[in-house]
């Protein structure tokens, strides 16, 4: 069986690589599980309520529309 998937050239990895560590430096959905409170911050941070119990995900990860 073949592989059909299109390979990155080292360039295109490295490129690919850097847009996804600055989609994660500026847009980090912050998640408290304490209170519910949902926030985008461009780093993980405590909840307005004082709680550290969070989740975080990169919002690279979420699809547009």
């Amino acid at each position: 069986m073949s592989d059909n998937q299109p390979q990155l050239t080292p360039t295109e990895l490295r490129e690919w690589q850097q847009s996804l560590e600055e989609a994660n430096r500026h847009n980090i959905f912050c998640h408290c599980r304490e209170c519910n409170y949902e926030w985008v911050a461009s780093k993980p941070e405590a909840c307005v309520c004082g709680s550290k119990s969070m989740e975080y995900i990169s919002c690279w990860q979420f699809p547009d529309g």
